[in-house]
């Protein structure tokens, strides 16, 4: 297998998209960590390859502590997926900086703490891949949703910034822009804008379908196969760029 001997990270994977790329990873035979904030989500999809630790992105302390955990129990980390996120949505007129503080925080902030953390151990070796999950929304504006949007557009910006600053080496940064895909987030914002409107939910459902170009919800397979890739052979050369899987053309 591909992967065998290499040890990932995956914040946020113990659900969603986070825990179909932790387990295409593994599959292919790396050691996965998996990090996030509840314990028995993460403990319940543990194992063939999957190793849970609870970490809280948002907390520079819970990452330092938390990756060097990780590095002494399995190694380096050659593949960091900076992948936890909060997708609200929150019109600006009604926001407060409460709001767009906790979205920066965990969005922004929780991935250059983890990429900074994940880069101290892949310094050590020659080869390592990060992949960043970002959105559609990294790429373009998504109306009612301005600290989702900025915080995306700001880790488009970070991952870009790091593919020239390890131009050359064995290292490359890319972006996986996602539209809408069938996941939770997806549930809970369907709920949140039928709430909001006093729409139906099928109709609040068809708002983010629709987004989509191809007008169906990607499923969460077709982000972990773009993630694989990119630790295949073959993409060494593919650097510094934001891959949007959204159904067509944006």
């Amino acid at each position: 297998m591909m992967l065998d001997g290499k040890h990932a990270l995956v914040t946020g994977g113990g659900t969603g998209i986070g825990l179909a790329i932790a387990r295409a990873l593994a599959e292919q035979g790396a050691q996965v960590t998996i990090t996030g904030r509840r314990a028995g989500v993460l403990e319940e999809v543990a194992g063939n390859g999957l190793h849970p630790l609870v970490m809280d992105v948002a907390e520079e302390a819970s990452v330092v502590d938390g990756v060097a955990a990780a590095v002494a129990a399995r190694g380096p980390v050659q593949i960091c997926v900076p992948n936890a996120g909060i997708a609200e949505g929150l019109s600006l007129r009604k926001m407060d900086l409460a709001f767009w503080r906790r979205t920066m925080a965990t969005n922004l902030d929780g991935a250059f703490l983890t990429i900074r953390e994940c880069m101290t151990s892949m310094s050590e070796t020659d080869w390592g891949r990060v992949i960043a999950v970002s959105s559609i929304a990294g790429v373009r504006g998504l109306r009612g949703a301005p600290a989702y949007t900025a915080s995306k557009h700001g880790l488009i910006g970070l991952i870009r910034a790091l593919s020239e600053e390890y131009l050359g080496t064995g290292y490359t940064f890319n972006a996986l822009c996602p539209g809408y895909v069938a996941t939770d987030i997806v549930t809970r914002n369907q709920e949140s804008i039928s709430e909001r409107t006093g729409m139906s939910a099928e109709d609040a459902l068809q708002i983010m379908v629709k987004a989509n170009r191809h007008r169906k919800l990607l499923e969460v397979e077709e982000i972990s196969a773009a993630a694989l890739w990119l630790c295949g052979p073959g993409s060494q050369s593919v650097n510094g760029q934001t891959i949007q899987i959204a159904g067509g053309q944006m």
